[in-house]
């Protein structure tokens, strides 16, 4: 058992840290003024631009296989990369990736959606939420009809992230209702690749946060024979593996995020006076800064595990559905407290701290909800499927 990281490890953190800290944070007050202003967070071109240094510095495609020209670096680099990333809250990713499900396409599946997708010519988007069906994914109700070689899909999603850039969706919906009821939920459901050129259409949803999802309607849309992804009946699994790949990972952007604002609580707390003294010496705000720092590494070393176990070729969905849970509230709790410190100031949208306030209350709601995370918990354990104390 090692718990600290390899040098190989504490590299990559390192190179991605200075990235962060040299391209990122610099433009952090650019971002805030174009939001308050109404306009996009960073020009057009920016991000590719950002990508573009960053994979000069070998960070292209941080999980994407050797053979697609990706790092191929593992799921607890990408947890250690997603840290530092989200120390910031200038919008980023690193290029040359695809979602995890997109690889289960058959070789013209690959050549014409995954590659492009990679190489940044394509953009994609997840579709399994619907305005009836969160994360109860039984109640789905979008239907493809068999009709000669093409399935007809009809129906609504919501808060689809990614939804209005898509140039296509892998959407999931019902091909078989009998098989659907009978098995809860679980089979007969199908994921079809499809581009916007088909019809379907997007909209924009405005939200509390800078977060801008997408609802998406299908009506009569027309989808080829050639467009199912992984099998007839058996898109529920790729949902699960889509999203519980996500759960971890907000997780990670939880402590990142964490981290950074805690930091910013501690250099204000020694910074500012009130009746003749720095109110980092006021044991109201120690015990806000340590109560933080404790909880930031029970999060770290919950979503660590959960990346660990993954690369390990382990199932980790319990992990992650714990990494998530805590990691999120973790986030909120933190925020909350370090925008109190700061008291009006903190309020204001001169300080970051108030956009990531509105931003992490919405870690606690996509991709499973706290919800459902406790239920899922709840029900391993007390179905036995997991025993307490076996996550060593």
């Amino acid at each position: 058992m090692h718990l600290r990281l390899t040098d190989e490890q504490k590299m990559v953190q390192k190179t991605i840290r200075r990235f962060v800290e040299k391209e990122l944070i610099p433009l952090e007050n650019e971002v805030l003024r174009n939001e308050r202003e109404g306009r996009p967070s960073l020009p057009p071109g920016k991000l590719k631009e950002l990508q573009l240094k960053a994979k000069e510095a070998g960070f292209w495609g941080i999980n994407t296989p050797e053979e697609y020209g990706g790092a191929d670096l593992g799921q607890m680099m990408m947890a250690i990369v997603l840290m530092e990333v989200s120390k910031t809250f200038v919008p980023f990713s690193f290029g040359g990736s695809a979602d995890n499900i997109l690889y289960y396409g058959n070789e013209e599946q690959k050549q014409k959606y995954l590659i492009p997708t990679i190489n940044g010519e394509k953009k994609s988007c997840f579709a399994m939420t619907e305005p009836g069906a969160g994360s109860d994914t039984r109640n789905i109700k979008m239907t493809a009809v068999k009709d000669g070689n093409d399935w007809v899909l009809n129906g609504e999603k919501t808060f689809i992230t990614g939804g209005n850039e898509a140039d296509f969706v892998m959407v999931i919906a019902i091909t078989d209702k009998e098989r659907h009821q009978a098995t809860q939920g679980r089979e007969g459901v199908t994921c079809f690749i499809a581009d916007r050129d088909m019809g379907w259409k997007s909209e924009y949803i405005h939200t509390m946060g800078d977060w801008g999802p997408a609802g998406l309607v299908f009506d009569n849309v027309r989808v080829p024979e050639e467009n199912i992804l992984g099998e007839l009946h058996k898109g529920y699994n790729l949902g699960l593996e889509w999203i519980g790949f996500a759960r971890w990972i907000v997780g990670a952007r939880a402590v990142g995020s964490a981290e950074r604002l805690l930091q910013m609580a501690i250099d204000y707390s020694r910074e500012r006076i009130t009746f003749g003294k720095p109110i980092a010496e006021r044991q109201a705000i120690q015990w806000q800064i340590a109560d933080s720092a404790v909880e930031i590494e029970a999060a770290r070393w919950l979503v660590l595990n959960a990346a660990f176990t993954l690369d390990e070729g382990e199932d980790n969905r319990h992990l992650a559905s714990m990494a998530k849970l805590y990691g999120s509230n973790m986030g909120n709790r933190v925020v909350d407290r370090v925008l109190q410190i700061h008291g009006g100031m903190g309020y204001t949208k001169e300080l970051p701290i108030e956009r990531w306030y509105r931003e992490a209350r919405l870690w606690r709601i996509y991709d499973g909800t706290d919800e459902i995370q406790r239920m899922i918990i709840a029900r391993n354990l007390i179905k036995g499927h997991v025993k307490v104390g076996q996550n060593l």
